[in-house]
């Protein structure tokens, strides 16, 4: 705003100086009728609506049109010192507005700009009219694209802002799902067997009602870290580290609490960007998850093999097989696969089930 304020004072000061110089160095007199300070007072106070454009736009024009009406018997540097005058006010008019009473207002000025120049006695009739209404059609019309590219630049930034809510509330359910299922599903089966070995088997339902506690309790602490973002809107949870390949060997050990014998292999992996290794951690829960909740299988087969630059992903296990259903689990691996165009797929073996993906990503896996 400061620097277009100068420009503004500099317009003021180079309209000022070539008008009044032109008049002070005898290059063009005003009319012999009109009172030399008049004449002055109207050069000078021309460039006003320039300096009060900025703040005041509507004001600022209708003071330029009457200031042009008073210099249109003048012609001369007082014609044109108020003409671009005019311009320049009503292009912050209709930058401002941009609306019908803009336009209204630009018409309403070469209407008067028009009829006074042909109906009012002054130096050149076709000399007034054009210049004034090429200085308002032109200020007219770079305030319309001015305006018109603003609109758009805030129509674009509202769309990326929902866009960008859209993603993290896509981000937050699918996480919430990933937590939630996985730990549900594993009470849901202890609880089952406590229910049924209670009475024969006390110590066994006692193993199951200390799973589902163990289970529980962290999947509370997840669900508090979760909802911790959402309330302070910073969208990075700040007490806990995000799930990597680290906690691959706890979530194994916890799906094999649930039935299932998990082997776990990985290969060529010290660590992975945080993103990428939270994907693979996501994608290796939900298979997981799906085992416990649909294979009724006995082993479970995790594979994780790091490349060059990629990581592929299998889980095998020899439940039951059959046709995946599609739902919220399978969408929520191929979006996470998606991030990374990489490649995804889930069907039966004939022995079984098997979940395959492979993520590329741009950082060098550290070998073993």
């Amino acid at each position: 705003m400061r620097i277009r304020v100068v420009l503004d004072a500099l317009a003021v000061l180079v309209l000022t100086l070539g008008a009044g110089g032109n008049l002070a160095a005898g290059a063009w007199s005003l009319p012999p009728w009109l009172p030399g300070w008049l004449g002055w007072a109207i050069l000078l106070t021309s460039v006003t609506p320039i300096v009060l454009r900025r703040w005041w736009p509507r004001p600022a024009y209708v003071l330029s049109l009457v200031l042009t009406a008073a210099a249109i018997p003048i012609g001369g540097p007082v014609l044109a010192v108020a003409v671009v005058s005019a311009g320049c006010a009503l292009y912050s008019f209709v930058v401002r507005r941009g609306s019908r009473a803009s336009r209204a207002g630009f018409v309403a000025g070469l209407l008067g700009v028009g009829l006074l120049g042909i109906a009012v006695p002054n130096p050149s009739t076709a000399t007034t009219v054009n210049i004034g209404t090429s200085a308002l059609t032109v200020g007219f019309a770079l305030g319309i694209a001015v305006h018109g590219r603003r609109e758009h630049a805030a129509i674009e930034r509202e769309t990326h802002a929902q866009q960008a809510v859209s993603a993290e509330r896509l981000r937050i359910a699918r996480e919430m799902h990933d937590v939630v299922a996985h730990s549900m599903s594993l009470i849901a089966v202890k609880a089952a067997v406590g229910n049924h070995v209670a009475l024969d088997q006390p110590d066994q339902a006692r193993e199951a009602l200390r799973v589902i506690e163990d289970t529980s309790r962290e999947t509370l602490a997840e669900l508090r870290r979760m909802l911790g973002v959402l309330r302070d809107g910073t969208g990075v949870p700040a007490l806990a580290p995000a799930p990597s390949l680290d906690d691959l060997r706890t979530l194994a050990e916890r799906a094999q609490q649930a039935g299932p014998a998990v082997d776990l292999v990985v290969d060529g992996l010290t660590e992975l960007p945080s993103g990428v290794g939270q994907s693979v951690y996501r994608i290796v829960q939900e298979a997981l998850t799906n085992v416990v909740k649909h294979a009724d299988a006995a082993t479970c087969r995790v594979h994780v093999t790091g490349g060059d630059g990629e990581v592929t992903i299998e889980v095998r296990d020899d439940g039951r097989g059959g046709e995946a259903v599609p739902g919220h689990g399978l969408i929520g691996m191929r979006e996470r696969v998606a991030v990374y165009a990489g490649e995804f797929s889930a069907a039966p073996t004939g022995t079984g089930f098997r979940v395959f993906a492979r993520l590329p990503y741009a950082e060098t896996v550290v070998a073993r």
